[in-house]
Protein backbone atom coordinates (compact mmCIF):
# COMPACT_ATOMS: atom_id res chain seq x y z
CA UNK A 1 0.00 0.00 0.00
CA UNK A 2 0.95 3.52 -0.74
CA UNK A 3 -0.49 6.52 0.66
CA UNK A 4 -0.31 9.74 -1.12
CA UNK A 5 -0.73 13.18 0.47
CA UNK A 6 -0.44 15.93 -1.69
CA UNK A 7 0.41 19.99 -1.05
CA UNK A 8 1.35 23.30 -2.77
CA UNK A 9 -1.80 24.43 -4.15
CA UNK A 10 -3.61 27.41 -3.87
CA UNK A 11 -4.77 31.10 -5.86
CA UNK A 12 -2.08 32.40 -7.88
CA UNK A 13 -2.04 35.27 -10.93
CA UNK A 14 -1.31 34.53 -14.51
CA UNK A 15 2.09 34.13 -15.10
CA UNK A 16 3.17 33.10 -11.78
CA UNK A 17 4.49 30.01 -10.02
CA UNK A 18 3.88 27.19 -7.68
CA UNK A 19 5.49 24.08 -6.85
CA UNK A 20 3.14 21.18 -6.09
CA UNK A 21 4.25 18.22 -3.46
CA UNK A 22 3.43 14.27 -2.87
CA UNK A 23 4.70 13.05 0.23
CA UNK A 24 4.60 9.02 -0.01
CA UNK A 25 4.32 6.89 2.57
CA UNK A 26 6.03 3.25 2.27
CA UNK A 27 9.63 1.86 2.25
CA UNK A 28 9.50 1.18 -1.74
CA UNK A 29 8.66 4.75 -2.92
CA UNK A 30 11.57 4.33 -5.48
CA UNK A 31 10.18 1.15 -7.91
CA UNK A 32 7.21 3.60 -8.58
CA UNK A 33 6.71 5.43 -11.37
CA UNK A 34 4.78 8.85 -10.30
CA UNK A 35 2.35 11.11 -12.06
CA UNK A 36 0.50 14.35 -12.25
CA UNK A 37 -2.66 14.30 -13.05
CA UNK A 38 -5.14 17.51 -13.31
CA UNK A 39 -9.03 17.59 -13.40
CA UNK A 40 -11.24 21.07 -13.81
CA UNK A 41 -14.90 21.02 -13.29
CA UNK A 42 -16.73 19.36 -16.00
CA UNK A 43 -13.46 17.96 -17.82
CA UNK A 44 -12.57 14.44 -17.52
CA UNK A 45 -8.85 13.66 -15.35
CA UNK A 46 -6.10 14.13 -17.74
CA UNK A 47 -2.30 13.14 -18.02
CA UNK A 48 0.11 16.29 -16.65
CA UNK A 49 3.23 14.60 -16.18
CA UNK A 50 5.16 11.72 -14.93
CA UNK A 51 8.82 10.52 -13.72
CA UNK A 52 10.56 6.71 -14.39
CA UNK A 53 11.29 4.94 -10.77
CA UNK A 54 14.49 4.64 -9.93
CA UNK A 55 16.79 2.27 -11.67
CA UNK A 56 19.99 2.80 -9.96
CA UNK A 57 20.93 6.12 -11.71
CA UNK A 58 20.49 9.88 -11.18
CA UNK A 59 19.06 10.22 -14.14
CA UNK A 60 15.23 9.93 -14.40
CA UNK A 61 12.89 9.45 -17.48
CA UNK A 62 10.35 12.40 -17.94
CA UNK A 63 7.17 12.83 -19.70
CA UNK A 64 4.91 15.53 -20.28
CA UNK A 65 1.89 16.50 -21.94
CA UNK A 66 2.26 18.87 -24.82
CA UNK A 67 0.24 22.16 -22.91
CA UNK A 68 2.85 21.51 -19.98
CA UNK A 69 6.16 21.58 -21.75
CA UNK A 70 8.49 24.02 -21.10
CA UNK A 71 6.37 25.30 -17.75
CA UNK A 72 6.30 22.78 -15.66
CA UNK A 73 9.08 20.06 -14.26
CA UNK A 74 8.60 17.18 -12.43
CA UNK A 75 11.10 15.54 -10.39
CA UNK A 76 11.27 13.44 -7.43
CA UNK A 77 13.31 12.79 -4.53
CA UNK A 78 13.48 9.25 -3.24
CA UNK A 79 15.37 9.74 0.18
CA UNK A 80 11.82 12.00 1.37
CA UNK A 81 9.70 9.81 -0.66
CA UNK A 82 8.87 13.13 -2.23
CA UNK A 83 7.58 13.54 -6.22
CA UNK A 84 7.32 17.47 -7.46
CA UNK A 85 5.01 19.66 -10.03
CA UNK A 86 7.34 22.91 -10.09
CA UNK A 87 4.56 24.80 -12.37
CA UNK A 88 5.60 28.50 -14.02
CA UNK A 89 4.26 30.33 -16.58
CA UNK A 90 0.76 29.56 -15.39
CA UNK A 91 -2.15 29.97 -17.57
CA UNK A 92 -5.78 30.25 -16.53
CA UNK A 93 -6.54 27.33 -18.32
CA UNK A 94 -4.02 25.52 -15.80
CA UNK A 95 -6.97 25.65 -13.17
CA UNK A 96 -7.79 22.35 -11.76
CA UNK A 97 -7.53 19.94 -9.35
CA UNK A 98 -4.10 18.49 -8.90
CA UNK A 99 -3.82 14.58 -8.61
CA UNK A 100 -0.34 12.65 -7.42
CA UNK A 101 -0.62 9.19 -8.62
CA UNK A 102 2.15 5.69 -7.79
CA UNK A 103 2.11 3.49 -11.18
CA UNK A 104 2.51 -0.03 -11.42
CA UNK A 105 5.96 -0.80 -12.01
CA UNK A 106 5.93 -2.31 -14.85
CA UNK A 107 4.64 0.75 -16.59
CA UNK A 108 6.02 1.65 -19.67
CA UNK A 109 6.85 5.01 -21.99
CA UNK A 110 3.26 3.43 -23.70
CA UNK A 111 1.22 3.57 -20.89
CA UNK A 112 2.38 5.58 -18.62
CA UNK A 113 0.03 8.85 -19.32
CA UNK A 114 -3.22 6.44 -18.68
CA UNK A 115 -5.10 6.73 -15.60
CA UNK A 116 -5.52 2.92 -15.34
CA UNK A 117 -1.89 2.61 -15.21
CA UNK A 118 -1.93 3.95 -12.10
CA UNK A 119 -3.06 2.08 -8.74
CA UNK A 120 -2.76 4.21 -5.78
CA UNK A 121 -4.43 7.73 -5.95
CA UNK A 122 -4.04 11.10 -3.71
CA UNK A 123 -6.63 13.44 -2.59
CA UNK A 124 -5.86 16.30 -5.02
CA UNK A 125 -5.18 19.87 -4.12
CA UNK A 126 -6.53 22.65 -5.48
CA UNK A 127 -4.72 25.41 -8.33
CA UNK A 128 -6.85 28.44 -9.02
CA UNK A 129 -5.04 30.76 -11.76
CA UNK A 130 -6.56 34.10 -11.82
CA UNK A 131 -6.25 36.22 -15.25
Amino acid sequence: QVQLVESGGGLVQAGGSLRLSCAASGRTFSIYPMGWFRQAPGKEREFVAAIAQSDGSTYYSTYYTDFVKDRFTISRDNAKNTVYLQMTSLKPEDTAVYYCAAATPSSTVVNIRKPLQYDYWGQGTQVTVSS
